[in-house]
């Protein structure tokens, strides 16, 4: 069992590793894409430079705590979009039939889907996050924990998208579900959840997990509580083992349309 894991472990990153080589051919478009999102993400900054010079807290954040928040938002976005790209787009795979190119090949049915291509601005995105973390305040223990929130993060945020992409196998259209859950997710990431009440605050901590990936993290990283950093490590085990439990239930659903495409 433990070699098998190590075995699909290799054989995913070396798709990663072909995706991002074809990617890089174009070298000028591959550092353009990059540099743009680094400054597409920094343009948003400007209008909380504008907020704070009015008043010294919003939502029970400082600057810099917002400043944080956007950089995990943005490396768990990144991290996500570029090892796992093809998660955001797993509902058409699923509709029309694009499977049947995974099902022949000996690996991991979901992690061939999920992982034969990358998105090259997303490396833009994790970059981002560490400037935001350099900013913050580096030392090793932020790093690792800034790490380890990114990974998590982006394993939940994948999770996601697979879950709610897995729905097609059961529901016509079910890509604008995933459309808005992704969305949702994106959006409701990058405000301190001081600004939210009510029935909104308890979404953000269940059902559209945004304070799991970036709120509970930001926490934690100002001051350390052991119970939140558990809460954040049992979450992210257990999304994506209900990802890979739904996405096979699915499957077996599953109907080709003898559409075959050569995949190396």
């Amino acid at each position: 069992m433990l070699m098998e894991v190590k075995n699909q472990f290799k054989i995913t990153l070396l798709s990663v590793k072909y995706a991002l080589v074809r990617e890089m051919l174009n070298k000028t478009t591959f550092i353009t894409n990059i540099l743009f999102m680094i400054l597409n993400n920094a343009s948003f900054i400007i209008q909380w430079i504008v907020l704070y010079s009015l008043k010294d807290n919003i939502g029970g954040y400082t600057f810099n705590q917002v400043l944080l928040l956007w950089g995990i938002a943005a490396s768990t976005y990144g991290f996500s979009h570029f090892f796992f790209k093809n998660a955001y787009y797993l509902s058409d795979t699923i509709n029309n039939g694009k499977l049947d190119s995974f099902l022949v090949q000996p690996k991991n049915v979901l992690l061939s889907a999920i992982t034969n291509s990358v998105e090259t601005s997303a490396i833009g995105d994790f970059i981002y996050g560490y400037i935001m973390l350099f900013i913050f305040g580096f030392s090793i223990k932020n790093f690792i924990l800034f790490t380890f929130f990114t990974i998590c993060g982006g394993f939940i945020l994948t999770s996601i998208s697979v879950i709610l992409s897995s729905l097609s196998f059961w529901f016509n259209k079910s890509d604008i579900i995933v459309d808005t859950g992704n969305s949702l997710m994106t959006s409701l990431a990058t405000y301190p959840d001081g600004i939210f009440k009510g029935i909104v605050k308890i979404l953000i901590y269940t059902l559209i997990p945004a304070g799991i990936v970036n709120y509970i993290p930001v926490e934690i990283m100002t001051e350390f509580n052991i119970n939140l950093f558990l809460i954040v490590i049992i979450f992210t085990i257990t999304l994506i083992s209900l990802a890979f439990l739904i996405f096979y239930k699915g499957l077996k659903r599953y109907s080709s349309s003898n559409l075959m495409v050569a995949r190396i």
